[in-house]
């Protein structure tokens, strides 16, 4: 990588790590473009090469947070040894859930600004194939994508609803009193999905 395709790498990072500090602590609302910029010591014209407007960062923000979590889980997945693909699954959940918790700032980024038309987006302009990913990872290469899209999508919006309130506010219970109940739910899903 040559030095000018470097130096654009250390701006994007630069804003996107100035955004995410900014939008985590005063709210995208109150965060303007200037205060970005400012911050992250760059002109405001090059905010524009690389994002719309602040929104396009925002969503470029859940999506590059998303990944990480994922990507993570999924390399310490890759460690361990499965029988069962439900139980690999289970794992990378697991590994998402402890990152959260010791962070929880991302649970309150994420699931506060993610819907399904950004994390669709993200399906399609990632490098990595997600649902390709989930094909393997489930035994089903053959599978239609559209089917295992939908497959993701009930995962993800259901673990995302539900562990928001669990591990920010304990509420109806901790986390470990309720990952038994979640973790037979998406059992379920999954063996719905293996019936057919």
């Amino acid at each position: 990588m040559g030095k000018v395709e470097e130096n654009k790498l250390l701006k994007e990072r630069s804003l996107l790590n100035t955004a995410y500090e900014l939008f985590t602590t005063k709210g995208i609302a109150k965060t303007s473009i200037a205060d970005i910029v400012e911050r992250a010591n760059v002109a405001k014209g090059t905010f524009y090469l690389y994002f719309r407007d602040k929104y396009d960062l925002q969503n470029r923000l859940i999506v590059r947070k998303a990944e990480h979590l994922f990507d993570h889980a999924l390399a310490c997945s890759d460690y361990r040894r499965f029988e069962d693909p439900a139980d690999r699954i289970l794992a990378i959940i697991e590994d998402i859930l402890e990152q959260i918790s010791q962070d929880p700032t991302v649970l309150r980024f994420i699931s506060k600004n993610l819907s399904w038309g950004i994390f669709q987006g993200a399906l399609h302009r990632s490098e990595t194939d997600y649902i390709g990913t989930f094909q393997k990872l489930l035994g089903r290469p053959e599978t239609d994508r559209r089917e295992m899209e939908l497959l993701v999508y009930t995962i993800t919006e259901l673990v995302g609803s539900s562990i928001h309130s669990v591990i920010l506010e304990q509420n109806p219970v901790d986390m470990e009193t309720y990952k038994p109940y979640l973790y037979r739910s998406i059992r379920a899903i999954l063996g719905s999905f293996f019936d057919k």
